[in-house]
């Protein structure tokens, strides 16, 4: 059985769409870690109104997201919106970098980033259309490959971004980075994708917009998605408290949370392709339900930590399972509408909209009743209770994945 490598270098189908996703992780990562600090310390937005800001952009990204795979479903392949999307980056990122005002910065995070964003699961949608037509076994490890890859360019970016930017007294150069990603991205399918759209069977007489959100919402498909989110939760959480703790219990620095974020992204990597090896040979919620269990006990040994060494400790294990965490739901969500790769991919916008809310939700709980340290124990308890639940339901499944 050649190597998920070979067949994504080999399949221009699942090798541009691959390339473009490294490329659009460069948009998120040489961004996101600094686009609070220019919305409030640059631009003097009040933090009400940048958390405001935040959860607005976060519903218009998963909007589109559900509405384009609903979209591009319809089509007979997703360059053209996928060349649209990257010319929202383009612009979106670019004019945040070239004009340094508040108006332009809101309009921009508001409806042009998400847009870019949603460039994510029409990606992974394309991906799915091909893989459809591979044996399960090898399109899981494709799915996990790619995933990694991308993870790859999130590890790399900030890094870079930041070394960039030590001496710069604004940080939106950032996005100028995003703007030029943005344009890789448009390049990659406007010149090698042509002809190269997902090959896919036709489904006559395909529903409409609202049927298509109905089976979304559906309660076997959308109780499942919510379980992803719960899993997706714990790994947002840990970026919450782990640095808190870091900081405020057991005397590191801010050199400790970077050094850590970046080791961890890196070995996500290796982790990620191991976790596909695995779901070649065993169901997704089993594989998952290791993963978690593993980052459940990883949580527990973060609550207890007193020193800056015992996280370098637990490197392994928090990377182990955050890879588990960030892959195997790809293929698990898009298993749910499998006869709908955009439809299917678009899953994965709501699991991450509705897994920010959680992990909100939980520090909130946690951070009222206990300390940073006693947060990390309530998403331990909160992760083993939903590993029971995803091993419920898929006891009795009527959701079945794939052959």
């Amino acid at each position: 059985m050649p190597s998920s490598f070979s067949s994504i270098i080999r399949d221009s189908r699942i090798r541009i769409p691959t390339v473009t996703l490294v490329a659009l992780a460069f948009t998120y990562a040489s961004t996101v870690p600094y686009q609070s600090i220019i919305g409030i310390s640059e631009l003097g937005m009040s933090d009400g109104a940048y958390s405001a800001l935040v959860f607005f952009a976060a519903v218009v990204n998963v909007s589109i997201s559900l509405t384009l795979g609903i979209w591009s479903d319809r089509l007979t392949e997703r360059r053209p919106l996928v060349l649209a999307l990257s010319v929202a980056g383009i612009i979106g990122f670019g004019s945040i970098a070239l004009i340094h005002s508040p108006a332009v910065f809101i309009f921009s995070v508001l409806f042009l980033v998400p847009m870019s964003n949603s460039t994510y699961s029409l990606l992974f949608a394309s991906v799915r259309a091909r893989t459809n037509q591979l044996v399960r076994s090898e399109a899981v490890a494709i799915t996990s490959t790619v995933r990694a890859l991308y993870s790859g360019s999130w590890a790399v970016a900030p890094g870079l971004v930041g070394l960039a930017l030590v001496t710069s007294p604004s940080m939106t150069p950032a996005y100028g980075v995003a703007a030029v990603a943005s344009l890789i991205c448009f390049c990659l399918y406007f010149f090698f994708a042509p002809g190269n759209g997902p090959v896919r069977e036709t489904i006559p007489n395909q529903p409409g917009f609202f049927a298509s959100l109905k089976r979304v919402f559906a309660p076997d498909v959308f109780i499942r998605v919510f379980v992803m989110s719960l899993l997706l939760g714990l790994q947002r959480l840990n970026g919450m408290v782990s640095p808190l703790i870091i900081m405020h219990k057991i005397g590191g620095s801010v050199v400790d949370v970077g050094f850590l974020s970046g080791l961890t992204a890196f070995l996500e990597m290796p982790f990620m392709m191991m976790w596909g090896l695995v779901q070649r040979r065993f169901q997704t919620a089993h594989v998952l339900a290791s993963g978690t269990v593993l980052y459940c006990l990883y949580l527990v040994l973060l609550g207890f930590a007193t020193a800056p060494w015992q996280l370098y400790a637990l490197l392994g294990l928090n990377a182990c399972g955050a890879a588990a965490i960030l892959s195997l739901p790809i293929t698990y969500l898009q298993d749910l509408i499998a006869d709908r790769p955009g439809l299917g991919s678009s899953l994965i916008s709501l699991n991450t909209f509705i897994g920010i809310g959680v992990a909100a939700g939980l520090f909130a709980l946690g951070t009222a009743v206990t300390d940073y340290s006693g947060t990390a124990f309530v998403g331990a308890a909160v992760g083993t209770i939903t590993i029971v639940i995803l091993l419920y339901l898929e006891s009795g499944s009527r959701v079945r994945q794939p052959a």
